[in-house]
């Protein structure tokens, strides 16, 4: 049966988000990435460029701990509806200062009941902002991880490596099911698009080699790599350095499918910039995640989480995501990005 002849015939059952359809019954799983915009903690850190957040610069204990109350909401949510009642099982974040962060996050009470677990690494970035992953400790077991460094050189002729975040791999068995996860965060557009482009190709580049490595393991290795790659879906980085496909129907065995770039041609967007939307936060999936049936997980439906609440209504800003600074907390300059992960239960 097709997935979208039992869409309608959801129906939940019980805790294990399990969905029936028809005479068949489905387990269902989000996994999720999101922007945290400038997750700091008060302390000013020496090794650290993060001055701008602390209580010098009017950065709180108050205003840090709503910070975190307003990402704990954001994350319980993301994702929810009538047919899936769990969080993410599985959420990779960026822009975060560092573990300790991470650690108050999920202490946060409608965190805390979900018992997430933590893998992170410090990164060698300018600012001092790490990736992360973040997993349902009931569902997910990681059996290894590597922070895998992007060695790149200023493209100013200097000769000077350009520090910036690290390709964060997880492995581990989603409910028995072995999957590798990559968490992103790629060089920013700083002096320009045009201009910087080369350091998200490296990036874009340094992915595949990731991907192809665990398929020279296993060819049908389940990889999901997600994060804010400061290019949308149609730039080279993702189309050509990375090689993923916009249709499933042209992906090969070995490649890869970005549901985001049909959601970007319809004008869906994470975020604003001068008035014009863009899709940077992405979730792309190897080949194995789109086969016709159902006896493994395979990848559903993505979705961008902007409920109303995370939207600026007033100002210079309105209608852009409501972001975070030292004078306000927010939520993010970025909305989270989400797939859904089905399985036939016999």
């Amino acid at each position: 049966m097709k997935i979208k002849q039992f869409i309608a015939a959801f129906l939940v059952i019980s805790s294990m988000n399990s969905v029936v359809a028809q005479d068949k019954k489905f387990i269902m799983h989000t996994v999720a990435f999101y922007n945290l915009e400038n997750l700091f903690d008060i302390k000013d850190d020496a090794n650290v460029n993060d001055e701008e957040y602390t209580p010098a610069n009017g950065w709180t204990t108050e205003k840090y701990q709503q910070k975190l109350k307003n990402l704990e909401r954001v994350i319980s949510e993301i994702g929810t509806s009538e047919q899936q009642t769990n969080s993410p099982v599985v959420l990779g974040v960026c822009e975060l200062e560092n573990r300790g962060v991470l650690e108050d996050l999920i202490k946060m009470p409608k965190l805390a009941a979900k018992d997430y677990g933590i893998v992170h690494y410090d990164s060698p970035d300018g600012r001092g902002i790490d990736t992360g992953f973040l997993y349902q400790k009931k569902h997910f077991t990681p059996t290894s991880s590597a922070n895998i460094p992007l060695i790149i050189e200023n493209i100013d002729g200097s000769g000077k490596r350009v520090y910036t975040r690290d390709q964060l791999l997880v492995t581990g068995f989603l409910d028995g099911e072995e999957m590798h996860f990559i968490v992103n965060h790629w060089p920013s557009r700083s002096g320009g698009e045009k201009r910087s482009s080369p350091y998200r190709e490296a990036a874009g580049a340094l992915n595949k080699k990731i991907i192809d490595s665990l398929q020279k393991i296993n060819p049908d290795a389940k990889v999901i790599t997600m994060g804010d790659l400061n290019d949308g879906p149609y730039n080279k980085s993702v189309k050509k350095f990375l090689g993923a496909k916009a249709k499933k129907e042209e992906v090969q065995p070995g490649g890869t499918y970005n549901p985001m770039e049909e959601m970007s041609n319809k004008g869906i967007g994470s975020l604003a910039y001068r008035d014009a939307w863009d899709l940077f936060d992405q979730m792309i999936f190897t080949e194995p995640f789109i086969r016709k049936d159902y006896s493994s997980f395979r990848f559903w439906k993505a979705g961008v989480f902007n409920k109303p609440y995370l939207v600026q209504t007033t100002g210079q800003y309105k209608g852009y995501p409501l972001r975070n600074s030292p004078a306000e907390p927010g939520y993010s300059d970025h909305f989270a990005v989400y797939a859904y992960l089905i399985k036939e239960v016999k």
